[in-house]
């Protein structure tokens, strides 16, 4: 009898373990994963600040590939981020999960996800960030946070898509090894590739972009007019306008291409080669010797 891939088995057993977790544990481990993605963003501006004049492609390389740091933390710390939550919808396709309970999760991670990346706007604007290199820390984030709220609808959504197949890739190969370092390394391209191409994370804009909301407010204004930001630019930065251009349409494309495209998408394909899940294939064979010894 063919089996599940080692690593579906390891994806199917972890989406049932994330679904089934106390309601309290999840959601703290949501908040840290919030905070851990908000740092990796901190850690982009740093490296990409005052590289105006630098090679884009190096320089957007370079922020991925420490942009990573924020899922290798979420990964090797075991926490809980929306975006790699959602391939537990192979467990539900699989019979390990309710629906209403997966979908239960997903609302408590993506919550907790939330407060966790608020948490670090505030120390951000608190440990006074906005002005490092002379307040162009702070011009770059309005900057980035600007051109994420500018695109279109669909195209928020497909880049949403594209984004999380790149997270649940990565995602998956730490399933594919034991080894701390390994599981590591093989989470870097992924995420520098969305990350440098510009890709939308659901997760990580929840920092991004009420950081920059607060930024437009705490710049110096001859500063932010100096660079062409007036009032009537900034004006895209409202809470009612990220969540309705972005954060909506992200999240629906995040969960289309990690949940659909790689989550069930490997689960249908291994289903379609005949494989079957090592767990039902354990039982149904308990029953068929439980039958025979009836016999």
């Amino acid at each position: 009898m063919k089996l599940f891939s080692e690593h579906l088995q390891n994806v199917i057993a972890s989406g049932e373990g994330k679904v089934n977790k106390p309601s309290i544990f999840r959601f703290i481990q949501a908040i840290y994963a919030g905070f851990f993605i908000g740092l990796a963003f901190v850690f982009y501006v740093t490296v990409t600040t005052g590289s105006s004049d630098a090679h884009w492609g190096a320089v957007h390389l370079m922020g991925g590939v420490v942009f990573s740091l924020g899922l290798i933390l979420v990964v090797l710390f075991g926490m809980e981020l929306f975006t790699s939550t959602v391939l537990s919808a192979v467990a539900w396709a699989q019979g390990r999960v309710s629906f209403s309970r997966m979908l239960s999760c997903w609302i408590e991670v993506y919550v907790g996800n939330a407060v966790g990346a608020l948490v670090l706007v505030g120390l951000v604007c608190a440990g006074g960030l906005y002005m490092t290199d002379g307040g162009q820390w702070g011009l770059n984030v309005i900057g980035i946070a600007l051109h994420k709220v500018h695109h279109t609808w669909s195209q928020a959504f497909v880049l949403g898509m594209m984004c999380n197949i790149m997270v649940c890739l990565a995602a998956w190969f730490a399933y594919m090894s034991k080894d701390v370092g390994t599981k590591a390394l093989l989470m870097v391209m992924p995420v520098a590739l969305f990350v440098a191409t510009g890709f939308e994370h659901s997760i990580a804009n929840m920092f991004m972009l009420p950081v920059g909301i607060a930024f437009k407010h705490l710049l110096p204004a001859d500063l932010l007019l100096s660079h062409g930001y007036t009032a009537e630019v900034l004006e895209a930065l409202s809470f009612n306008h990220i969540v309705s251009s972005n954060l909506i349409p992200v999240t629906l494309g995040n969960i289309v291409g990690g949940a659909g495209f790689i989550g069930l998408g490997i689960w249908a394909t291994e289903k379609a080669s005949g494989a079957q899940d090592a767990k039902v294939a354990e039982s149904e064979k308990a029953t068929t010797s439980s039958t025979k010894s009836v016999s």
